[in-house]
């Protein structure tokens, strides 16, 4: 046995050493199949033949590329296979699935025609049946099918065209306004006029003549149009609304966007600003009112900054309800937190003066002011969804341009949803606000719940935010006394 064969055994301290850091059988075996698997690099070199092809994918991208094949018709949520073929079978004839809600809108109706059953009932059961019935819904149910029609006659469509069934007609035409896109529905006259600045609609000042169609009624002030003051000579008319939501429901061409109603504005030393959104088929409106305010006003000088002269109405935005309830003692206690510059005359002066100089401190008149617990959280009107946030902030007065001057000025942000817009009567909202007929009984913290029309409103704005602030009711008492009351002066 020669001296390199692995079986030959050595003697001496060496020898032993060598024999026991060997490495074991197993990794001797390894490394031989690892250096019989590995490619000769000097051969390859010699002769072309034996080198091979270089793969046209990544191994990696290779693997993903089978996988995709291998499972294209599996599902990948639940890993089943899916054959296009069974798919179009069941849907063609065994229909959709009755437990998915989209498929209920593609259902087919099997039910037998109604038409032998409603004309089984005598004309003068369905004359009985027309009296629980006012009469706009007496004319809808005539105008549903031709047997209803035959068995009713013309006296729905008679009575609908009395003069006292004014308000009935305007409920039913509203419900028709998808047919009319070039005329607009005028609720005091109950029919359709047509419109006569179409896409050009602007909303204009109070005190402006701004006539969207020709009404024989325009200047009839025993039926006045409807409209809703948004502040001291600003009103949002109800045809503005009617275009901003007969656009978002049926298309551009039937009305206008609700940016076209934002506005900026001053008058009598505020600032005014409203901006509008569409939530889920109703109109958000925000007004934001600022005005600068002195500090330790009176009650007489609160009262000026706060009441208009005209109608003694606040200058800012309010609902109305705003007189019963804390909205306007709210006002005056925020007025009443404006920090005061402090006497600089006398021996007063003089020790506050050394006492800023010893600190290394200067004294700053417009510190900020801080509410109290009663005019801080915001208001909601329990009648109407209207919602109220008073603030006092530091706001640069660019009344002179020659200083930089920032004074206190006081802050009153409205929310109010208006509704869907279908008529005064019909949107509930709409006439909740305004203090009409139709909104009697309205409970917004019953109706909303926990859901604030600011948080909509500035959830949709992005670039705005709102303080995290309680809701709290702006009539926690219930009084309802309006005008007869004279805690809101």
């Amino acid at each position: 046995m020669s001296a390199e064969s692995p079986g030959e055994r050595r003697g001496g301290f060496r020898a032993f050493f060598a024999g026991a850091l060997r490495p074991k059988k197993s990794r001797q075996v390894l490394r031989k199949g690892y250096s019989a698997s590995t490619p000769n690099l000097r051969a390859g070199l010699q002769s072309n033949d034996d080198v091979p092809e270089m793969p046209s994918l990544a191994p990696l991208q290779a693997h993903r590329l089978k996988y995709q094949e291998a499972n294209q018709n599996k599902d990948a949520q639940l890993g089943e296979s899916r054959d296009h073929t069974a798919i179009l079978h069941a849907i063609g004839v065994g229909g959709l699935d009755p437990s998915d809600p989209n498929a209920q809108h593609y259902e087919v109706d099997n039910r037998p025609p109604g038409e032998p059953l409603i004309a089984s009932l005598t004309p003068d059961l369905w004359a009985h049946v027309c009296e629980y019935l006012n009469p706009g819904e007496r004319v809808s149910l005539a105008f549903s099918t031709k047997t209803l029609l035959s068995r009713l006659g013309p006296a729905p469509w008679i009575a609908l065209r009395l003069p006292e069934n004014n308000d009935s007609r305007a409920d039913f035409l509203a419900s028709q306004d998808r047919l009319y896109p070039h005329h607009l529905l005028c609720f005091p006259c109950g029919r359709f006029h047509r419109r006569t600045q179409e896409g050009r609609e602007k909303l204009q000042p109070a005190d402006v003549i701004n006539p969207l169609f020709n009404c024989p009624n325009m200047r009839n002030a025993a039926r006045p149009a409807p409209r809703h003051r948004i502040t001291h000579g600003r009103v949002l008319h109800f045809t503005f609304y009617q275009l901003v939501m007969r656009a978002s429901r049926f298309g551009p061409r039937y009305g206008i966007a609700p940016e076209s109603l934002s506005r900026r504005w001053r008058r009598d030393g505020w600032s005014h600003h409203t901006r509008y959104h569409i939530h889920q088929g109703r109109l958000l409106m925000r007004v934001v009112s600022t005005c600068f305010a002195n500090p330790s006003l009176t009650p007489s000088q609160q009262r000026l900054l706060l009441y208009s002269r005209d109608d003694y109405w606040p200058y800012f935005s309010v609902c109305a309800h705003w007189r019963d309830g804390e909205l306007m003692n709210v006002c005056k206690c925020a007025l009443s937190h404006i920090p005061a510059p402090r006497t600089t005359a006398g021996l007063q002066g003089l020790e506050h003066r050394a006492k800023d100089m010893y600190h290394g401190r200067a004294h700053n008149p417009n510190a900020l002011a801080s509410l109290c617990g009663k005019c801080r959280p915001m208001r909601r009107c329990p009648e109407c969804p209207s919602e109220y946030l008073v603030e006092v902030k530091l706001t640069e007065d660019r009344s002179n341009a020659n200083t930089m001057l920032f004074r206190h000025a006081i802050v009153v942000t409205r929310w109010s949803d208006l509704g869907d817009g279908r008529s005064p009567r019909l949107s509930r909202e709409w006439a909740a606000i305004n203090g009409s007929e139709g909104g009697e009984g309205y409970d917004s913290f019953a109706v909303m719940g926990k859901r604030s029309i600011s948080g909509t409103f500035e959830s949709a704005i992005t670039d705005d935010t709102l303080p995290g602030q309680r809701i709290i009711s702006m009539n926690p008492k219930g009084k309802k006394l309006g005008e007869a009351g004279n805690n809101w002066y």
